[in-house]
């Protein structure tokens, strides 16, 4: 009997099927400092143990993006490695920060599945919650992936396509206990923008790039278990290694502190796509779109929702084509939710 784990394929799951990810993984100091060392992220925040507690947290947390890629790797065995491409993102929420010593783990339930036309592939949606050792959910999200059938011929399921949140209201919004922004230091924090200073619709061009290296993708999907196939194997996919999407959304959130200091904490996820692939010598840009503002009733917190682009290279403004196609160069097309003082 075959003692390898080929992956799930569409033919697999089940509505109401429950996924326990493995393994378990504690983070440590160690994830923040490589996590700074691969993005240029310099969001105070997750910067400075003074920092953060003179923002009412006991220390400094792990990035939030940080925490959601652990999660998100340990999910890739049993959703994704069989995946042609991940489609997705909606309700997403972290309810709690995540500190050094935190041992973070992962289950699904498999809550839509629609085979395609082709009968040869089909869409899984699933809802993902990490929990940390004390079995308390810190991050949830909803993500739907493409996946290969292995048997042609085995029936299609009933289509189920679960009904889900375009956006999350303010009031869906965690602010992580203690967290108070009233006596915040903007000189430290490295911008003096505001939460009032930013206009619904106002656009922010974040200016710098960074080319993406193949070793530096490899060494983060590594480091967040991620195990998909065309992450590493040049025989998956002849054109090249497919860069992980959540490289692209931390390089783009790093690259938004030129603008966005003080979008310290992202606390909800609208939804995403991963509009077109990339691949190692691309050049990562980014700009964002002040989507909506929201009070938040902790003192000197507010509540942004901004949409973060990233591209390949130039500007590109203009999202999508006269098709209604994303344009080529569109790499990232994310809506967020973050928490800046007011």
């Amino acid at each position: 009997m075959a003692k390898t784990n080929p992956g799930r394929f569409f033919e697999d799951y089940s509505i109401g099927q429950i996924l326990h990810h493995a393994v378990p993984r504690t983070v440590t100091d160690g994830e923040r400092a490589l996590y700074h060392a691969l993005y240029p992220a310099r969001h105070a925040l997750y910067s400075s143990d003074e920092f953060a507690r003179n923002c009412g947290l006991p220390k400094s947390p792990l990035d939030d993006l940080a925490a959601f890629h652990v999660v998100f790797g340990k999910t890739v065995p049993d959703i994704s490695l069989n995946a042609v491409a991940n489609l997705g993102y909606a309700e997403g929420r972290w309810l709690m920060p995540v500190y050094p010593g935190d041992t973070l783990r992962a289950e699904s339930e498999v809550i839509g599945l629609k085979q395609n036309s082709n009968g040869k592939t089909g869409v899984v949606w699933v809802r993902t919650r990490g929990l940390n050792q004390r079995d308390e959910v810190v991050i949830e999200y909803v993500r739907w992936v493409m996946v290969r059938k292995s048997d042609l011929g085995a029936s299609a399921p009933e289509s189920v396509v679960p009904d889900l949140k375009t956006v999350l209201a303010p009031g869906d919004l965690v602010i992580p206990e203690g967290l108070d922004f009233s006596g915040y230091d903007f000189a430290l924090a490295g911008e003096a923008h505001r939460w009032g200073d930013y206009e619904i619709g106002e656009t922010i061009d974040h200016v710098d790039g960074v080319t993406v290296e193949e070793a530096e993708h490899m060494l983060a999907t590594r480091l967040w278990q991620n195990t998909a196939k065309v992450h590493f194997d040049l025989t998956f996919r002849p054109d090249g290694r497919l860069i992980y999407g959540g490289h692209v959304i931390s390089m783009a959130r790093a690259l938004s502190f030129n603008g966005l200091a003080n979008a310290q904490m992202i606390v909800g996820l609208n939804g995403g796509a991963h509009a077109n692939p990339c691949f190692a010598g691309d050049t990562i840009k980014a700009w964002s779109e002040v989507l909506d503002k929201a009070e938040t009733g902790v003192p000197g917190v507010g509540a942004l929702r901004l949409r973060l682009v990233a591209t390949k290279g130039g500007a590109a403004f203009d999202l999508r084509t006269a098709e209604g196609r994303y344009n080529p160069d569109v790499l990232l097309d994310l809506d967020y939710w973050a928490l800046m003082p007011t």
